[in-house]
């Protein structure tokens, strides 16, 4: 059954990525062209102050749902029920103080924003502020379908939202250049998106309308205080890792390095998000794998999902240092490039974060939150104090360093740690010594990859697309050589080949003994 969730979530995510990343060079190509790079770095730093707001719901999502897996999987209607209500009323309260913060940022809105000829910008923020506050009062619902593990119903929706909102919004820049109508629009569709969902999951699951609740005993209120204080502490530290990078830039470099920069992020958050896709559709299957079953079954399934998330990650990581100046310069020019040590470091930053993602996922869903509450608060200080510094130093590459060298000092160390021992109940030296072999290998194939794709001219489209597939090539050749007889690479085999075997064009081309894959 968790193979089969997991199936249907990865392939509505996929599919969902692939229709959103189309659209988001369409949508970023005609934004640029209607209203210039100074819109696109407003956008870009209102997005960043907003994702400084939204921590008043730090925390509440993740503890709810930890505290679900455990009730939902032994079918504990009650107890859900009163977990579900406690979560609605926690995030009204959080939607009034969410619209609350952001109406006491607006008096200083001309000094974060700094010589930008960006018209009614009071109107742009409000609407910026309503699209984050009011969904809060419906999206406690869509996190039962993702323990449910059908997310897919969730991402099924979205992409069709995705779809109809961008469509319009490109319309509406190609036609009007009215950016408040551009931004009312998608506000709007986020809200209905929103309430739509909700509706859903009432009429598939009614018992959470008018089902009786339980009354939630004194430890489980305990665990989900203390577990949500932890997470707050968590993710106050993880804006200032993640989301201080646009008001540093806005602040010490200029609204148009914010717009330049947007460009390579967009380029890395459709990388991150087409992968995490694949995680995210196994992670609920983890959670209810973590609270069913024994810690050497969980161990065997995390050597998969961190073999798996090297090869994907590192692929991309390759390809992206290869082949994002020749896309932004075919795509936009030579004046929307940043410099090749600023490209280095954020692949760097991209790779590390990734490759982390799978302890972390297993870290989360084990419920892992009280032990290091107070590790990204001290990884946001060292960020946010090396990038202040570096920036003045060395420019703008000193904000993605200070964050990289913050990664590699705090989480890097901190989260395999609490997961070997708590969940594992093994020596962390694993995980390091994995680690190692793995990067060795990732910069061998990059070595590989570059030397042959240096061969081809620089700037051509039929070049970056030769490069592309050489990159593809060559880098999972390689793996394949490696990978090839080890048990983590056969049970990705058996998943995949249980995968394909759901698509008659591919059943009689797959060995009987590949198709013989446990379903659970």
């Amino acid at each position: 059954m968790r193979v089969k969730s997991s199936f249907l979530n990865i392939s509505a995510g996929l599919l969902n990525q692939l229709i959103i990343t189309i659209l988001s060079f369409v949508s970023r190509t005609v934004f640029i062209n209607s209203l210039g790079i100074e819109y696109l770095g407003v956008n870009a730093l209102f997005t960043s102050v907003l994702a400084m707001l939204s921590l008043a719901e730090a925390g509440i999502g993740s503890s709810i749902i930890y505290n679900l897996y455990k009730p939902v999987a032994e079918r504990n209607r009650l107890k859900v029920l009163a977990l579900m209500k406690l979560y609605r009323n926690t995030y009204r309260v959080i939607a009034v103080i969410v619209l609350l913060l952001g109406l006491s940022v607006m008096p200083f809105l001309d000094i974060i924003v700094q010589d930008a000829d960006v018209k009614h910008l009071e109107w742009v923020y409000l609407i910026f502020l309503l699209n984050t506050a009011v969904p809060y009062l419906f999206v406690y619902k869509h996190s039962y379908l993702n323990v449910n593990q059908k997310n897919y119903i969730v991402t099924i929706v979205f992409s069709i939202s995705a779809i109809v909102s961008t469509s319009i919004r490109i319309a509406i820049l190609y036609y009007t250049e009215n950016y408040l109508l551009y931004l009312a629009v998608d506000s709007i569709i986020t809200i209905a998106t929103s309430i739509i969902l909700a509706r859903i999951v009432d009429k598939k699951y009614p018992f959470l309308r008018f089902g009786k609740a339980d009354i939630l005993d004194p430890e489980t209120r305990a665990n989900f205080m203390k577990n949500m204080k932890a997470i707050f502490m968590q993710n106050v530290g993880n804006y200032f890792i993640f989301g201080i990078e646009s008001i540093l830039i806005s602040t010490f470099v200029s609204i148009i390095a914010v717009g330049i920069y947007a460009n390579y992020k967009m380029l890395f958050d459709i990388s991150r998000t087409f992968l995490n896709q694949v995680f995210a559709g196994m992670n609920h299957s983890v959670g209810n794998m973590v609270a069913v079953e024994s810690a050497a079954k969980i161990f065997d399934v995390y050597k998969v999902m961190l073999l798996l998330s090297f090869w994907l990650y590192s692929l991309l990581s390759i390809g992206m240092f290869l082949l994002v100046q020749p896309l932004i310069l075919l795509w936009l020019g030579p004046d929307f490039g940043m410099s090749g040590l600023i490209l280095a470091v954020l692949v760097i930053m991209f790779y590390e974060r990734g490759m982390r993602n799978t302890i972390t996922s297993v870290k989360t869903t084990a419920g892992i939150f009280h032990e290091d509450r107070f590790a990204p608060l001290i990884q946001a200080a060292i960020n946010l104090g090396l990038s202040l510094w570096l920036v003045q130093q060395i420019g703008l590459v000193g904000v993605f360093v200070g964050g990289l060298l913050s990664a590699l000092l705090v989480p890097f160390w901190t989260t395999p740690y609490l997961v070997y021992k708590k969940v594992f109940k093994r020596s962390v030296f694993h995980y390091y010594r994995t680690y190692l072999f793995y990067t060795l290998l990732g910069l061998g194939a990059l070595a590989a990859s570059y030397a042959v794709s240096s061969l081809l001219p620089a700037h051509s489209l039929l070049a970056f697309l030769a490069k592309g597939v050489i990159v593809l090539i060559v880098v999972n050749l390689l793996y394949l050589l490696v990978f090839f007889k080890t048990p983590e690479f056969a049970y990705l085999a058996r998943i995949a080949a249980s995968f394909a075997s759901k698509f008659n064009p591919f059943k009689r081309l797959l060995p009987s003994r590949l198709l013989r894959t446990e379903e659970k």
